[in-house]
């Protein structure tokens, strides 16, 4: 039976269909969870889904635990709009899984665990679509994108979309990440002042206030890993095409794909295992492994033992002192662990390579959006009506910022032209020089601060990024990074990015989750005001 067609046995009802919508259930005793909300607080996958198996809670249960919270803190008291939009369907996903569990029909891990998506990944459902823009508010799409039927297939519970930097934090130069015309302004759960960065905004912040356990963010450059620093979660941005972007708004087809963020390096494995998998749609995944490998195998306290990791040297002077200190903390800690740690000047070598990424990205951008947005279930057909669109609508659509790169964009020409191609080729120059830089220097993995701390949020101004960004070379190359906490300033998380070469994220899974469990410097946010 289709999991949607339980909606009417459970009497869920959906009024004031708006960003966010209200749910309301008719028969509210038949949820009530016989255990404290406060339990879903720091849950792991695994201590789930041993509840479940015991049957200690349902899924049910689970997913209005988790809608009990989202109602609680998304809107009201911190208001940390980091969800944009509830899935209506999601009882009706948890019942029938409590069904299968009941007849044994249990997937995996994720089965009846719920998930939150980034709201630029496509469902095939009631919500819908919009990458954060109020151009987009009436798609709804017509089917879902491969990595999200992956997540049904598993049995996960869809619970709804995260908010997000509008068009992915590609439409302004004076961008504020987290904010969006449609979904507002997301904050961050440990200083409710500051950024939560983008533009997985709402995914990071979601998973690090606890509305789910899991979340699928996206990334050209940054994306997942600058969230995840910010916010005091795990992000991984694998290699390109290991997960299909089939269904996902696009940037560019060089560098997007999506990720797993949460709260922990095993949790991430568990939903990279799920999503990574071959697409006939998508030409990048035709040299994944796809499905064949189970990631939470590399997960070994002794993973550091033996290995031979880059310290990036251009981060152990200058910079903040305390992000310094941290940095060199994370270092003695690889040491202690068995690894080989040597200075590379990695990321300033690579920097010089004068990448034209931003003219790539732009051309890419309007020919995928077009692609994308030609078969949507949208009035708005092309990216000149999407500009035409904010234009007639500015007082809503840009209140803050404009759309300077979405126009210049807009002005590029077919992916046929010379500009573009000669662009391109130096993104082959860029792929050779990481591979020959890990090959030559016989590195397992570079690491450095994956950023600085969160910075407080000014939508007259724009972000303010601290000037670390160690996780750049792999997304221009196209090569997987993982985020892991590294520490705090000021109450504030700080990041440590692991990178490594393409379609190798089980050994740099394995460096990532040896470094978490040596350090666990992950701490739940208290949504304070500011950081004094």
């Amino acid at each position: 039976m289709n999991r949607k067609s339980f909606l009417t046995d459970i009497g869920l009802v959906v009024s004031g269909y708006t960003l966010l919508p209200s749910v309301v259930f008719a028969n509210e005793t038949v949820f009530t969870p016989t255990i404290s909300s406060d339990f879903i607080r720091e849950a792991t996958i695994n201590q789930l889904q041993k509840l479940l198996t015991t049957g200690k809670i349902s899924s049910i249960q689970l997913t209005k635990l988790y809608l009990d919270r989202i109602a609680a803190y998304n809107k009201k008291g911190p208001a940390l709009n980091a969800v944009i939009e509830l899935n209506p369907d999601a009882l009706a996903i948890a019942k029938q899984c409590d069904a299968e569990r009941k007849q044994k029909k249990t997937v995996g891990l994720l089965h009846g665990i719920p998930v939150l998506l980034k709201d630029n990944i496509d469902t095939g459902d009631k919500m819908h679509t919009t990458a954060g823009a109020l151009a987009l508010q009436d798609n709804i799409a017509t089917k879902d994108a491969f990595l999200v039927a992956k997540l049904r297939a598993a049995g996960a519970v869809l619970l709804g979309k995260t908010n997000l930097s509008e068009w992915a934090n590609f439409r302004s130069t004076r961008s504020v990440s987290g904010w969006s015309s449609r979904g507002g302004q997301t904050k961050n759960p440990y200083s409710l002042d500051r950024n939560p960065c983008g533009s997985s905004s709402g995914s990071g912040a979601a998973v690090s206030a606890n509305f789910c356990a899991v979340a699928i963010g996206t990334e050209t450059n940054g994306s997942i890993h600058c969230p995840s620093s910010v916010n005091g979660v795990v992000g991984i941005k694998p290699t390109v095409g290991l997960v299909s972007r089939s269904g996902i708004i696009p940037i560019s087809k060089t560098q997007d794909t999506a990720g797993p963020m949460t709260r922990t390096v095993r949790d991430a494995a568990i939903v990279l295992t799920t999503i990574a998998g071959i697409d006939p749609t998508d030409p990048a995944s035709a040299a994944s492994p796809g499905a064949s490998i189970d990631y939470t195998t590399y997960l070994s306290a002794d993973s550091l033992a033996g290995k031979r990791i880059g310290i990036e040297k251009s981060f152990l002077t200058g910079g903040h002192e305390s992000v310094l200190a941290l940095y060199k903390q994370a270092i003695s800690v690889l040491k202690q662990k068995g690894a080989t740690v040597v200075e590379v000047e990695f990321l300033s070598a690579f920097n010089r390579l004068g990448i034209q990424a931003t003219k790539v990205l732009q051309y890419e951008f309007k020919d995928g959006v077009n692609a994308y947005l030609s078969k949507a279930n949208s009035a708005i057909k092309k990216l000149s009506e999407v500009i035409q669109y904010n234009k007639d609508h500015a007082e809503k659509a840009m209140p803050y910022f404009q759309q300077e790169i979405l126009e210049a964009s807009e002005a590029k020409g077919a992916l046929t032209e010379k500009d573009y191609l000669d662009a391109l080729a130096r993104y082959a120059d860029a792929r050779k020089f990481y591979t020959e830089f890990f090959s030559s220097q016989q590195l397992d993995a570079v690491c450095g601060p994956s950023n600085g701390a969160a910075w407080c949020t000014d939508l007259i101004n724009g972000d303010r990024f601290s000037g670390y960004g160690m996780y750049g070379p792999a997304a221009v190359c196209g090569n997987p990074s993982v985020n892991v906490p590294m520490g705090f300033v000021h109450g504030m998380p700080i990041g440590i990015a692991f990178l490594g070469t393409a379609f190798q994220e089980g050994p740099l899974i394995g460096i990532a989750y040896a470094y978490e469990q040596a350090t666990k410097h992950r701490r739940e946010p208290q949504f304070a005001a500011n950081v004094s």
